[in-house]
């Protein structure tokens, strides 16, 4: 089977081709960092407007590189939910019209859920249950995954995501966008002296399983706004602070629902501070931990391709050309829609 996969969630206009024998055969991303960066954060008109700009020559780029034509294709998976609605349309009505000239099945993609099963391309088999770690700008969530569309919602943020989080610390620090990736480098340098909370760490009621970056950013920025501290310093003490939130809460919901497998996802699993922890911790505790490699962790169209691939296998399930996308839908309530 040939899926022709997109993902216009978010910035990123990324269409690629998975064919289910032989893998990934394109995976072609337009990245839109350059134009938001100006701004400190995505900018949803511009954003929108790249994509309608992009969406065409990213889908030939896409046959191109895979050596097929559309008539090659057999599905065609792209992403109705959540994200930022203005740019979740374009590609949603590309992927129409793209159904619609081609005769092609349309299955709709929930984006974490893509992000989940980004770890398992090019595996034989995927082993169920699984506790799943969602990082990302706008998304901070823990699921327990049973088996494909049998997901539980553990718990999200209250408030910030910590990627979201990240962008905010490295404004703050003057560091660009997106900060992500630069506080990361830059911790290296430094060392852990500013103290700074974490927030929810130990909570074992209703919170136990939910997060809270808000204060972290609060009491991050307070830090920076001292000018005590040097930056390297500052983004050490921030990045410790947020991982150990993320890989104490990962580890606690696998040893209290009795799963030994780990699955992380999301732009933040890329994150070097977060795969050595929870690597470590892991290791400690006899977990399976699946992390996906660099270029999958970011939002591409892989993810959807591959993710419509095993949902039209397993359930058969398509959308007409009246299903919309979403800008909110958790992935527990995803298949109770369509």
């Amino acid at each position: 089977m040939v899926v022709l996969g997109i993902e216009s969630s978010c910035d990123d206009t990324s269409i690629a081709v998975y064919d289910s024998q032989k893998g990934i055969l394109s995976n072609v991303v337009s990245s839109q960092v350059k134009i938001h960066e100006a701004w400190g954060g995505v900018f949803p008109e511009l954003a929108a407007r790249e994509h309608t700009k992009n969406f065409i020559p990213v889908v030939h780029k896409a046959l191109n590189d895979a050596n097929i034509t559309l008539k090659d294709i057999d599905i065609i998976a792209s992403t109705f939910c959540p994200g930022l609605i203005i740019s979740l349309v374009v590609g949603v009505s590309g992927s129409k019209a793209l159904s619609y000239i081609t005769d092609k099945p349309l299955v709709p993609v929930h984006h974490i859920e893509a992000h989940i099963f980004a770890n398992f391309i090019g595996k034989e088999d995927i082993e169920y249950p699984f506790i799943a770690l969602v990082v990302s700008g706008g998304h901070t969530e823990l699921v327990l995954v049973k088996g494909f569309e049998e997901y539980i919602y553990l718990g999200g943020t209250l408030d910030d995501a910590v990627g979201e989080v990240y962008d905010k610390v490295a404004r703050a620090l003057g560091l660009g966008f997106p900060g992500g990736p630069i506080i990361d480098r830059l911790a290296k340098e430094g060392k852990e002296i500013v103290k700074l909370p974490r927030p929810l760490i130990h909570d074992k009621e209703e919170n136990r399983f939910n997060f809270s970056f808000s204060g972290l950013k609060s009491a991050t920025i307070r830090e920076i706004q001292k000018g005590i501290y040097s930056k390297e310093d500052i983004a050490a003490s921030f990045q410790n602070a947020a991982v150990d939130v993320l890989v104490k809460k990962s580890i606690d919901a696998c040893k209290e629902f009795k799963v030994n497998h780990l699955v992380v996802a999301g732009g933040v699993s890329a994150n070097s501070k977060l795969r050595e922890e929870l690597s470590k911790e892991c290791e400690k505790e006899g977990i399976k931990l699946d992390i996906p490699p660099i270029f999958l962790c970011t939002d591409n169209g892989s993810m959807v391709a591959y993710t419509g691939y095993l949902r039209y296998k397993n359930t058969g399930k398509t959308v007409d050309y009246d299903f919309e996308a979403l800008a909110r839908c958790r992935i527990d309530r995803f298949k109770e829609i369509f």
